[in-house]
């Protein structure tokens, strides 16, 4: 594979946080070997970004196909799986090949895989022993070479000891274990993560949207994100359309994202106090000192307690030139 395709695959996984350097070269380490992986995560985390990434990197040319095990009914999980031949039961009126037969020389992404029924666990644990599969209403099996990955936001270890998940396909399935962070625990990324859509979203709107205010992204940042990145795509979309061209601004980020600027948004949950990023509060508070002021650098500093040329310094540093009156 073509190096550059390799790392465009892996930076599709955006942040700088120690967690997200972490699972990069874990993506890069692992992507190219065909052993399964179990993708543990929130909500939201990236789970399948995080399969289709480990799929570039080792087999970009072969399939890939997602399998919402939520939808693998009893009834019907065997020819969804395996496929089935034509006439193998009424309604059968061509062959079809199942999900692990469109996905041979490829991958196969298992995502929910906690919500699998114990019934379809079992037809799934005899694949990965096997790695044949034999359609309904067929004889002969049919000899496949599939990656399989698996995704669920469930805690299996838990689900085993309860007898609601087999554990011989617990341990099948967890040869190796990423656990993605959850946004909060990442939250110096999220200025490079609204970049991020920000940009894809002007390419698919086919708009130039203005950037957000100072005001909204430390809202963003003192954000508890229950639903994660998901949560935060989706928050960004939602201002860039509510704002219609103007630079979005606080009223126009969804009304479940509220709390004080200063960032004392806590998680409903932990009960902990977010942080926002040290670099947005400064320049927060010296747009704050400007406005105050009218644009008087001198009265800024004061107001702030610094001296003149420091102040100075910072206004440049943060791109604040057009706040003054110098520079208005």
């Amino acid at each position: 594979m073509p190096s550059y395709r390799r790392v465009a695959a892996i930076h599709n996984i955006v942040g700088n946080s120690k967690a997200i350097v972490d699972m990069r070269s874990l993506i890069a380490t692992v992507g190219p070997r065909p052993c399964t992986v179990l993708i543990l995560g929130e909500s939201g985390t990236g789970k399948e970004l995080v399969a289709r990434s480990l799929h570039e990197v080792g087999n970009p040319d072969a399939p890939f196909l997602t399998v919402d095990c939520s939808t693998l009914t009893d009834s019907l999980a065997e020819s969804q799986l395996f496929g089935h031949a034509r006439g193998s039961f009424t309604g059968a009126v061509d062959e079809t090949p199942g999900y692990l037969r469109l996905a041979d020389g490829g991958t196969v992404f298992f995502d929910e895989v906690g919500e699998l029924s114990l019934s379809v666990q079992a037809r799934l644990l005899r694949f990965l022993q096997e790695r044949t599969v034999v359609p309904v209403g067929s004889a002969k099996p049919i000899s496949l070479k599939v990656r399989v990955l698996a995704a669920t936001n469930r805690n299996l270890e838990d689900m085993v000891e309860r007898h609601c998940f087999r554990e011989d396909l617990y341990f099948r399935l967890n040869v190796l274990t990423m656990r993605l962070p959850n946004l909060r625990d990442c939250r110096p990324d999220i200025p490079l993560l609204v970049r991020h859509f920000h940009t894809r979203l002007a390419a698919e709107y086919e708009e130039s949207f203005a950037w957000f205010t100072d005001a909204a992204m430390a809202r963003l940042c003192a954000y508890h994100w229950p639903g994660n990145v998901r949560e935060l795509a989706h928050a960004v979309e939602h201002a860039l359309v509510v704002a219609a061209g103007q630079a979005p601004g606080t009223e126009h980020l969804p009304p479940r994202i509220g709390g004080l600027l200063s960032g004392t948004v806590g998680s409903p949950h932990s009960g902990a106090t977010a942080v926002v990023p040290l670099d947005i509060a400064k320049r927060q508070i010296l747009a704050n000192a400007l406005h105050q002021t009218d644009g008087h650098e001198g009265q800024a500093a004061r107001l702030l307690q610094i001296e003149r040329r420091r102040f100075y310094r910072l206004i440049h540093r943060y791109h604040l030139e057009k706040l003054t009156r110098a520079g208005r």
